[in-house]
């Protein structure tokens, strides 16, 4: 399945939940952008883009089981939702898994195994920081802490102003 097909069927899955459908096309422009410049395979490309598009699947169970969006909660329950949406899109198991790993692992700033992994953390860090107006000192410190690719920290610092 083409990713403009996993993105429209992602919006259908977000049922009008303009914020949710916002922030998971900026995080997937930023993380194909970073990816892109970083010159991943595309294959890596491919997983990195749907894993963006349905980072924050969860979100919306979540809301409804746990009053709130917790990045722990979103994790625990992410991984089995996306897995069950991208039953029916062509995609291998193999494909499928490292998705789930991704979603199951986006609040996890430690250990981080892979580009793809690197990168999503990367891009939804930028959102989260202009939705939630993190400090610039908390910017500067997440650039200098956690980001790894050349690219991020470029794009960040110029989104940023810093």
């Amino acid at each position: 399945m083409k990713i403009s097909e996993i993105m429209e069927k992602m919006i259908a899955f977000s049922k009008g939940n303009i914020h949710d459908i916002n922030h998971f096309m900026c995080v997937w422009t930023y993380a194909k952008t970073i990816g892109e410049l970083e010159n991943l395979d595309q294959e890596t490309q491919y997983i990195l883009e749907v894993a963006a598009i349905t980072h924050d699947i969860a979100c919306p169970f979540c809301r409804e089981k746990y009053g709130n969006t917790n990045g722990k909660y979103q994790e625990k329950e992410g991984m089995p939702i996306v897995k069950e949406f991208l039953a029916d899109t062509g995609m291998s198991e193999a494909q499928i898994e490292r998705v789930a790993y991704l979603v199951g692992h986006h609040h996890t700033l430690k250990d981080i195994e892979g580009i793809d992994y690197q990168i999503l953390i990367e891009a939804d860090y930028i959102v989260n920081a202009y939705e939630s107006e993190y400090s610039k000192e908390n910017i500067e410190n997440f650039i200098e802490k956690v980001m790894k690719t050349d690219s991020g920290k470029r794009i960040t610092r110029e989104v940023f102003c810093l």
